[in-house]
């Protein structure tokens, strides 16, 4: 089975020894994305500006290999603080809309960079 390593200059590069994604068969395996800005590699500042940035750096990984959000069949969501639950779940709903893949939310002690927010993803071709 080939396993192929994804990269795209629209993601932010990974801040530690690991790939933005691996494609293995039919299924891609996406690192945890933080809300960082790709062109300054910069995190955002608010929660709100760190989840739009973090899935649009997921967004941008699946486009880089011909597939959209409608991909995703699984995500885990990291918050540094559940009672960001709310403002994070209504930016989420907007981005998948009606293509809602199962999900598990945990709240975490802290994230890199002391990030508000991480999402993973698992998507299938």
């Amino acid at each position: 089975m080939e396993i192929k390593k994804i990269h795209t200059e629209k993601a932010p590069a990974a801040v530690g020894p690991y790939s933005q994604a691996i494609k293995v068969g039919d299924f891609i395996f996406l690192s945890g994305s933080l809300g960082i800005d790709p062109t300054n590699g910069k995190l955002k500042e608010t929660l709100e500006e760190q989840v739009i940035q973090a899935l649009t750096n997921i967004k941008n990984i699946l486009a880089s290999e011909g597939l959209g959000i409608k991909n995703i069949v699984k995500t885990t969501v990291f918050l540094a603080d559940m009672n960001d639950f709310q403002s994070m779940n209504k930016i989420y709903t907007e981005f998948f809309g009606e293509t809602k893949p199962a999900r598990s939310t945990v709240e975490v002690s802290r994230l890199p960079l002391d990030a508000k927010f991480e999402i993973e993803a698992i998507a299938v071709i």
